[in-house]
């Protein structure tokens, strides 16, 4: 068992962290900081945009300023799932077969258009995400600790894609947007590179695993009050009420709700969670796990409306203070 870290000291190592990526990923504060949260809760996150805005350079940086083995499996059509998992070759020397593992044998690993393989492949990620172990010929083996998975996804390509499955959504905590630069920081970026002279980017580890498994355990011990636990429930109960919403989000989404905000507060300095700290999370953890209606979809309705407009229209709780632990 690792130590807790105090909260003070996981604020101050996640700012050298995020300082660290700014150096070289330009203008994403806002999903890089939500990465971060997430990866602190435990969790894998999503990146769903069009190509070419940085989010392979994110996860590299990540990796690196966290210290994790990174990996890149590039998602294809004929990918198989023992090109992740890895598999029983035969050693002639021996007359046994021994298990070489697969690219998923990584702190921090990068699945690149996760949407271009087949479900039986994305499965493969399921088990991983979930349990932190894969099974191969009935035979389990442990992943690395800590394991993350961020993989990417393009939504606006349909020929020779595989829309994933919600079971495979569900077990991303988050789901997160880069969008366009504005033209300043693409030029802030392109000077950058030029100053360079080269495409790679290196990224000096801040921490390392073992750091990053002390500072997920002091996120552990963030106070959540009561009322913050419920507001997370009635947040989740909301999406299954709405008019737009065939399915909405189970209790794994008000619990990654709960995660999310408590790693928030962590970052921002405060052992206890407050409301603004799960409406900042709400959109990112709750939008992907809602299945819309055929005429919700067909009339151009969007997740994250739908969460956006319940954050209006669900009562909170009091401000949380200090007082509250």
């Amino acid at each position: 068992m690792t130590k807790p870290m105090a909260v003070e000291r996981v604020a101050e190592l996640s700012r050298d962290i995020l300082d660290r990526i700014r150096d070289v990923v330009v203008d994403m504060h806002e999903p890089l900081d939500l990465a971060l949260a997430t990866i602190l809760a435990g969790g894998h996150v999503l990146f769903e945009d069009v190509p070419g805005l940085g989010k392979t350079l994110a996860a590299r940086s990540l990796a690196g300023a966290l210290g994790l083995e990174f990996r890149r499996i590039q998602c294809t059509p004929d990918l198989l799932p023992s090109d992740i998992t890895g598999s029983f070759v035969y050693a002639p020397s021996t007359g046994d077969f021994d298990f070489r593992a697969g690219p998923i044998f990584a702190g921090l690993v990068l699945a690149d258009e996760i949407n271009r393989t087949t479900p039986k492949t994305q499965s493969s990620f399921l088990e991983a995400m979930a349990e932190g172990h894969v099974t191969v010929e009935g035979r389990h083996f442990e992943l690395p600790r800590p394991f993350h998975v961020i993989a990417t996804s393009n939504p606006i390509e349909f020929e020779g894609t595989y829309s994933l499955p919600e079971a495979q959504l569900d077990r991303f905590m988050v789901r997160l947007s880069v969008g366009y630069l504005a033209a300043e920081s693409e030029q802030r970026m392109l000077l950058s590179r030029a100053h360079r002279q080269h495409d790679r980017v290196q990224i000096d580890p801040v921490i390392d695993a073992e750091t990053l498994r002390e500072m997920q355990d002091g996120v552990e011990s963030v106070h959540v009050d009561p009322d913050i636990a419920r507001y997370c429930v009635d947040l989740a109960g909301a999406t299954r009420a709405d008019q737009s919403v065939q399915v909405g989000a189970s209790p794994r989404g008000s619990q990654g709700l709960m995660l999310v905000a408590r790693s928030i507060a962590v970052m921002a300095g405060r052992a206890f969670v407050t409301p603004d700290d799960v409406k900042r999370a709400a959109v990112p953890v709750l939008a992907h796990r809602l299945t819309l209606t055929p005429q919700a979809w067909a009339t151009g309705v969007q997740a994250t409306q739908v969460v956006s407009s319940l954050l209006g229209a669900v009562a909170g709780p009091p401000t949380v203070t200090a007082s509250a632990e």
